[in-house]
Parts: C-alpha cells; sequence; structure tokens
C-alpha cells in the first residue's frame, strides 16, 4: 500500500477512537492507529473511510460545496471533524438539504427526525451530526446518564495539557477541558482536570500543550487557532440545537 496521504492520517487520527470501540466504521482499529501514527498500515485509507456512515457522507459534500476535489484533502478531513476556514465558507442550507438527501434514504423508524425541520440546526461540522442528527440529544430527559455521556464522549473535546505518566502503558494524560452539562438544555461546564489516552498520534507531548480529544483519547495537537475554531462550531452547535433540546424537555 503506499503511503497515506496527509488527510488521510489526520482522518484516522479522528476516526481511530469510536472504530476501535466498534461503533463507527467496519473493523479497522489496527490500521487506523498505523496510519494515525504515520506508519504503512496494510488497509485502502478511503475504503476504510467509506465505511464511516456519519463522517464521511459530510466529508464527500463539504468536499463538493467548496470545489474540492479531494473528500479527503486536509481541509476538508479538519473542516468536518473541528471546522476550519472552509467550514465558514460553506452555506449551511445547501449543505444540510444535500446532507438529508443522502443519509435519509437509509434511516429507519428511529431516525424519523431526519427531516426539514433539522435544517436549522444544519452545519457541516461533526458537532452538528454528533448534537442534532444522532438521536442521543432527543433522550436527554431520561433518568439515564447515557445520552450525556455518549454526546460527550462523541463529540471532538479540547484542553490543554497539564502533565504526562510516561510509566503508564497508554501514556495517561492530564487534561483541563470542558465536558457538556445539561440541565434542560446543554452546555459546557467550568474546566476541570481529566485522565485520557494519549496514542502517540501528536508526537511527545508537554505540559501547555493544546490537544483534540475524541471518546478518551487524544487525536492530536490543536493550534490555538484550531482549538478556537473548535470552539467557536460547538459553542455554535450548543446554540443551534439547544431551542429543540429545551423544548424537549419541558414537553
Amino acid at each position: 500500500m503506499a503511503t497515506w496521504t496527509a488527510g488521510e492520517r489526520l482522518f484516522a487520527q479522528f476516526a481511530h477512537a469510536p472504530n476501535a470501540l466498534g461503533y463507527c466504521g467496519s473493523q479497522a482499529a489496527d490500521g487506523l492507529l498505523r496510519g494515525a501514527r504515520g506508519e504503512d498500515p496494510p488497509l485502502d485509507a478511503r475504503a476504510v473511510a467509506r465505511g464511516f456512515s456519519g463522517a464521511w457522507p459530510y466529508q464527500v459534500i463539504v468536499a463538493r460545496l467548496g470545489g474540492i476535489a479531494d473528500p479527503m484533502s486536509v481541509d476538508v478531513v479538519r473542516g468536518y471533524w473541528t471546522g476550519n476556514g472552509l467550514t465558514r465558507t460553506i452555506d449551511r442550507s445547501a449543505f444540510g438539504a444535500a446532507l438529508l438527501e443522502e443519509i435519509r434514504p437509509q434511516a429507519g423508524s428511529y431516525w424519523a427526525h431526519l427531516n426539514d425541520d433539522l435544517l436549522a440546526e444544519a452545519a457541516p461540522t461533526h458537532a452538528f451530526h454528533v448534537l442534532a442528527v444522532y438521536p442521543w440529544s432527543r433522550l436527554l430527559g431520561t433518568a439515564h446518564p447515557e445520552p450525556l455521556g455518549v454526546l460527550e464522549s462523541c463529540r471532538i473535546g479540547w484542553g490543554t495539557v497539564v502533565s504526562i505518566d510516561r510509566n503508564h502503558a497508554d501514556n495517561t494524560v492530564l487534561v483541563e477541558h470542558s465536558s457538556l452539562r445539561y440541565d434542560g438544555a446543554l452546555d459546557l461546564a467550568p474546566i476541570a482536570t481529566s485522565s485520557v489516552v494519549d496514542d502517540a498520534f501528536a508526537g511527545v507531548l508537554s505540559p501547555g500543550d493544546l490537544v483534540a480529544l475524541h471518546w478518551g483519547r487524544i487525536c492530536g495537537r490543536l493550534t490555538p487557532e484550531e482549538a478556537a475554531e473548535l470552539e467557536y462550531w460547538t459553542r455554535w452547535q450548543l446554540e443551534a440545537s439547544n431551542p429543540r433540546i429545551r423544548a424537549s424537555a419541558g414537553a
């Protein structure tokens, strides 16, 4: 297999954690891990990406609307997972309509909420997929903690490295970051510290480094600008989705 491109490696960094847990895509966790580390896995990165029924349609549509030929280019991959300048150029209405046309035929009765009412919340990012397309935000009003836990783990978070335990088998990293909280609506709780796993996608980390988080694992480094963009789109999506979430809580 040819060496993966920068965009393919970036995709692997963000996609590895849920794939390793069996949530997204076909079984390719080891190949994604190796690809994300810059090694040469015996996998076709694009074939693996097409197996992600969430991420792949987004990247195809973002590329098309953004006039980019390759849905696995760095700009498109970064735009979907964390948001970037490309994301801001995409017409949200056109994106939402194209996405619903693509994914609605594959949805069963469990996904009956994939209708035109969702267009007001549409954005070409993973945050939209997690907080609006997935059904979990519609289960927040139950007495169970699982919906909030899934939303928090599945979204891409950001944080600052506090310390690294290099004696731990997984290179456990202590990170300061904000988690989602729910009280009739979703918002970001005050910054707290928690342990996450470092899969060595970001090289040697040091205290003060900014990192992206997914399912309790570090996806890679973030520049201050990338972290700010991720926070912007996260807060944008919370503001767009909370009217529906509040209405559901009051039902």
